[in-house]
């Protein structure tokens, strides 16, 4: 089948590197019913794709987690004929494996938010998807074989904490989150895998370690910004690592759109209210979502 198109979401580091290496790349401004995405989508060629980048903190990085509007974002790709996501997101470690500069192909997460709309469909009535498996295996296998392919350290499959934020986990949390089973820890992923299933597009996520949550106590001698400046290096060569997984996947021969994956029947069984019930306004409304 003919390649559609693919959406990028880029977190923390990867916006500004990413659309810089577009071509052809037009400015897309798209309304929804739950107002603006965080910024104007780019739609433009990446490698043998076609991609609508998304920047999620906004230009010039001016949204903090708990003011991303997940539910515009994910409801604009899908606008635009999105029907795979590969997102993005800076995370701390949890696990003494993961090192910062790893990248970790996302399998699991842990929703901690509490702030955030998590739903397209509160005006519609009861709507429930299954999420035991809240990343799409098939995109997820695409971008594990293909980073075999590329030197660069990935993990295949981590369990992705999701809190609220802005600040940080206290010592306490972050040796709670790690007896949980968690691998990393972040501020972005929920609830945009949430949505991405409800809009019944497939989604995946690659998670860039940049340090060690506050679990491992930091080395002895070394002061606030030779901490910090290390944070940062780390972060700048996950995303190093992270644009490279990126550009050879878009650059590879896999498919990432597949309308038979069962992401894209999401809702199949998912509506529960009667449909005598259901606002045909209020359906029309979000009939994007339903194709």
């Amino acid at each position: 089948m003919a390649e559609e198109l693919v959406g990028i979401i880029g977190g923390t580091g990867l916006g500004d590197a990413l659309a810089e290496k577009m071509t052809d790349a037009e400015r897309h401004d798209v309304e929804t019913p739950f107002g603006k995405p965080s910024a104007p989508i780019l739609v433009g060629q990446f490698g043998k794709k076609r991609i609508a980048f998304l920047s999620r903190h906004g230009t010039g990085h001016t949204l903090s987690p708990s003011e991303v509007p997940f539910v515009a974002n994910i409801f604009a790709l899908k606008k635009l004929g999105v029907h795979a996501i590969i997102s993005s997101g800076a995370v701390g470690s949890l696990q003494e494996r993961i090192a910062p500069g790893d990248l970790v192909i996302v399998d699991q997460f842990i929703d901690k938010t509490f702030r955030r709309a998590s739903s397209f469909f509160a005006r519609l009535g009861a709507v429930h998807c299954e999420m035991a498996d809240p990343t799409c295996g098939r995109v997820r296998e695409m971008l594990i074989d293909t980073a075999k392919g590329i030197d660069v350290t990935t993990h295949t499959s981590g369990t992705y904490v999701c809190m609220e934020g802005p600040q940080f986990s206290t010592r306490a949390e972050s040796l709670m989150h790690k007896a949980w089973g968690g691998d990393l820890i972040g501020m972005t992923a929920m609830p945009e895998a949430k949505l991405a299933r409800e809009a019944q597009v497939c989604y995946a996520i690659v998670a860039l370690a940049s340090d060690y949550d506050c679990w491992k106590p930091h080395e002895g001698g070394k002061d606030k910004q030779t901490l910090l400046k290390e944070i940062i290096g780390n972060l700048q060569s996950a995303t190093n690592n992270c644009l490279e997984l990126i550009k050879a996947v878009l650059s590879s021969e896999h498919e990432l759109v597949g309308e038979d994956c069962h992401c894209r029947k999401s809702l199949d069984l998912a509506v529960w209210t009667d449909q005598s019930r259901i606002d045909k306004g209020e359906k029309e409304k979000l009939s994007v979502l339903f194709e």
